[in-house]
């Protein structure tokens, strides 16, 4: 097919989806669905119709920290070792708690629940999931300090079917369920963050106040944002500063601060879910989770994270 007639054809096929007469019907569903559901389609451009499903429930994912720095250093089937043994304890933690494998990219596991329990359900998993790490991959996988990261979310996701009907070996590389939604991201970015130490410095500015009646100087470290609001406007080259002494100013570096973050990550959906399911569980009741001082991208809510594990796991 010609290049022209192929961007051609391709331009039908968007215009047709994206018409106003394309339908798009949307079930409820209160199980996670798998990629043979009948109520799951893929684009029909002659019936004019797609079906997709949308789950209110939790989604977990989990990965390994430092994977990039750990696939470069070690020998390949020391590495293949290694990757087997996680994402197969992952998937077994996943399912041990009647969560459903929905994606595994990598060394990244997603693990979704269905809606009834979905809140123990998933923090179960994840202790458990952080409970195997420490106490049975770190003990089995001992080359390097094993850790992993964790985050969890609450809230509804569309379930679509993406991709195209193929036939043979490469039919499996052409098609999978796409989840939409805050839920599925949020928990992601979580992952990100969780179980990860570092440090950072903060710019300031440290601004000079002298008094001339007792000769004395005064120094604060204040934001960017403090000190442009303290100036008042001008359109000469001098600074006029809304504090009659101020005298003199320079930038200054705090720090560096250092952070570490829980291995598990819950948004405050979760938590709050944890706490009306199981208020007298020993995490909650021993105060095991706390507030965490995390910014994720596109979540303004509280953070919470904790570094839970079962004992039974510390006896093997």
């Amino acid at each position: 097919m010609a290049l022209d007639d192929f961007l051609e054809e391709l331009d039908e096929e968007v215009k047709a989806v994206n018409s106003s007469d394309f339908e798009i019907e949307i079930i409820e569903t209160d199980f996670v669905p798998s990629f043979s559901d009948a109520n799951i389609t893929y684009d029909n451009l002659d019936t004019k119709k797609k079906k997709c499903k949308r789950l209110e429930s939790c989604v977990l994912y989990v990965d390994i920290r430092n994977s990039a720095k750990i696939s470069a250093e070690r020998q390949p089937k020391t590495l293949a070792k290694m990757y087997s043994s996680f994402v197969r304890s992952m998937i077994a933690c996943g399912r041990y708690y009647g969560g459903h494998v929905r994606n595994i990219i990598g060394d990244r596991v997603m693990i979704v629940f269905d809606k009834e329990n979905c809140f123990t359900n998933a923090v179960d998993t994840a202790i458990l999931m952080n409970s195997v790490c420490k106490h049975i991959l770190n003990q089995r996988i001992s080359s390097f300090e094993f850790s992993a990261g964790i985050g969890i979310d609450y809230g509804k996701m569309l379930i679509t079917k993406s991709g195209a009907i193929r036939q043979g070996d490469e039919r499996e590389f052409y098609r999978s369920l796409v989840w939409l939604g805050k839920p599925a991201n949020t928990a992601s970015r979580l992952t990100d963050l969780a179980n990860k130490n570092g440090s950072y410095s903060k710019s300031r500015v440290c601004q000079g106040v002298h008094y001339p009646l007792t000769d004395v100087w005064s120094w604060t470290d204040v934001t960017f944002e403090q000190f442009l609001g303290s100036l008042e406007v001008t359109y000469s080259r001098s600074l006029r500063h809304k504090e009659e002494y101020f005298k003199s100013f320079f930038l200054k570096d705090l720090g560096p601060y250092t952070y570490s973050n829980s291995p598990i990550l819950m948004t405050k959906s979760v938590f709050e879910g944890l706490k009306r399911a199981r208020p007298n569980a020993d995490s909650i009741t021993n105060n095991w989770w706390s507030l965490e001082d995390l910014e994720v991208r596109d979540y303004n809510g509280e953070i919470y994270g904790g570094d839970v594990i079962f004992t039974a796991v510390k006896d093997i």
